[in-house]
């Protein structure tokens, strides 16, 4: 264990926060072996995956552990299904790698995102039409009260748009060991309806797209629009995409009627990227800070040398011009420390 540990190369934002205590564990048995003392000394504990969804606005004090459990396990269900279980330590886009790689369907509109399988069913993690639950069979955690195994199935995850048990009051309470899914061995369902799926395929002159093709494209939309955390600090999309009654998007259409919307029901999702842009704030800097070029959803560390602070308070300026604009406030769907 180690003491005033710095988090910098341990958060995609590369704020440097220090934690008071950390450790790597590499089996359950570490893990607890960690925890242990932990809750004897009623320390607060902070689980590390990739890093991709936190922001460090001040050192953390107390135990901050990086979990690095290792190992992808096989179930064949039947002709066309297969049970895929990946450790929480494995990261994400290599794990969806893996499973194209032996062609099982489902994780190719995921293709690319950031950070590990342990963190992926926290915020139900979505792209481009799939959302961790499509697929999601169930979990194992650790019980931090009981340091006891238990299984979370998909009802008991309950799991809402970037949303989980684990974010609401399963918070702290449990700390995801590995993540099962179901995919298909042939019977691939190809989803290439959301986003500009459709149109990267046809400039890459596919017609009858695999899941490799979807995955290949959803690729490609990505790094065109997204910074790549290992050169330029950010956490991917900072901010939820809202979702607001039908009644306020007829208002808001009246005064912008260019506003995007995807109806549901009795409500409408607004993309918060186009919210934000609206407001101004597409490649704008103030100090270290900036909303991407590219992708106004997207904050980054621009000059390398931001407090998580100057972030925050960023994202605050943001917040505040799109509910005077709009009407609409947005929430954070980082993970504030």
């Amino acid at each position: 264990m180690h003491e005033n540990f710095s988090l910098k190369a341990y958060n995609t934002f590369g704020v440097d926060a220090k934690a008071q205590y950390f450790a790597e564990v590499n089996s359950v048995e570490e893990l607890i072996k960690s925890i242990k003392p932990a809750n004897s000394q009623i320390f607060k504990i902070l689980f590390l995956g990739g890093g991709s969804n936190i922001l460090f606005t001040k050192d953390f004090d107390g135990l901050a552990i990086k979990l690095n459990l290792k190992g992808i396990t096989e179930e064949i269900l039947n002709e066309n299904e297969i049970l895929v279980t990946a450790k929480a330590g494995e990261n994400w886009h290599d794990f969806v790698m893996f499973c194209l790689n032996k062609n099982y369907g489902g994780l190719e509109n995921l293709s690319l995102i950031p950070g590990n399988v342990g963190t992926s069913p926290m915020q139900n993690i979505g792209a481009y039409g799939t959302e961790i639950r499509d697929i999601f069979v169930n979990c194992k955690v650790l019980n931090l009260e009981t340091l006891e195994v238990e299984a979370f199935d998909l009802e008991k995850c309950r799991f809402g748009y970037r949303d989980s048990i684990f974010k609401q009051e399963g918070r702290n309470n449990y700390v995801i060991l590995e993540v099962t899914f179901k995919l298909t061995r042939k019977n691939h369902i190809i989803k290439t309806e959301y986003g500009a799926i459709k149109t990267e395929l046809e400039n890459l002159g596919i017609q009858n797209p695999t899941i490799q093709d979807v995955s290949r494209a959803v690729i490609n939309i990505r790094q065109s629009k997204l910074p790549d955390p290992k050169v330029i600090g950010n956490a991917g999309s900072f901010f939820k995409n809202p979702t607001i009654p039908l009644v306020q998007f007829e208002d808001l259409k009246q005064k912008f009627e260019n506003i995007q919307g995807y109806p549901k029901g009795d409500f409408v999702k607004v993309p918060a990227g186009w919210l934000i842009e609206q407001c101004g704030w597409k490649g704008k800097q103030i100090g270290n800070v900036a909303s991407h070029q590219l992708q106004s959803l997207v904050i980054i560390n621009a000059t390398g040398n931001a407090t998580g602070k100057e972030i925050f308070d960023f994202s605050t300026m943001i917040i505040d011009s799109v509910k005077e604009k709009f009407g609409i406030e947005l929430e954070r769907e980082v993970n504030i420390i």
